[in-house]
């Protein structure tokens, strides 16, 4: 743990760690390391906000189940799974929902080759959608492989043996490692269709 060094008066600490006269830090720099600070600050409050709620969330979920089952006797044997509550009126639905949490061997690689060795082979023939759904799940952002997209590619029915044997390596490729919880809360739209409250400021 780094020890926090006091800042005496009239002194402002840069990214370097040095002790900078406040009189020699430009406006501008100042302005900057007031709106990002202000940011931050509320992003750690809504942060601490989320997790608090969706610890809530889980409990509150996990007390509901239980007193089901104490009202029937029953005991659950094994993992917890998916669970749909809504309210009286049917305006909210809250989700818990359980995924795997999937990682990657080694054998990624030759399964990608595979996938590759059949888009040069199919060349002009090869679907764009299809050209698009690879790249897209091997060429993610700092070179990541994009999970969604690779199971994607496994739904695909291509008739093709070389694709088959694509696919059973990257079948043989997937590892899972253990599971994600997930607290999705839903408004009803119209009479029949439900839209997710974003908690994602990636949605937003």
């Amino acid at each position: 743990m780094t020890a926090q060094i006091e800042i005496p008066a009239g002194f402002v600490k840069n990214a370097a760690g040095h002790l900078v006269p406040e009189h020699q830090v430009r406006e501008q720099d100042k302005l900057r390391d007031n709106v990002a600070r202000d940011l931050a600050t509320q992003a750690l409050a809504i942060s601490e906000s989320m997790a608090a709620f969706k610890t809530k969330a889980l409990a509150d979920i996990e007390d509901l189940i239980s007193i089901s089952l104490e009202r029937y006797g029953v005991k659950l044997g094994g993992k917890k799974g998916n669970v749909s509550i809504t309210t009286y009126d049917g305006e909210f639905k809250i989700e818990r929902a359980l995924a795997n949490r999937l990682s990657f061997t080694e054998e990624i690689l030759a399964a990608k080759e595979l996938i590759y060795a059949c888009i040069r082979k199919w060349s002009a023939g090869a679907d764009r959608h299809l050209m698009a759904l690879v790249d897209r799940a091997f060429t993610g952002r700092n070179g990541e492989i994009r999970t969604n997209d690779v199971l994607d590619l496994m739904r695909l029915e291509i008739d093709d043996e070389d694709w088959k044997t694509a696919m059973e390596a990257l079948r043989d490729s997937i590892q899972v490692n253990g599971k994600a919880v997930y607290i999705r809360v839903y408004r009803r739209i119209g009479d029949d269709r439900y839209e997710q409250i974003n908690l994602n400021l990636a949605g937003a």
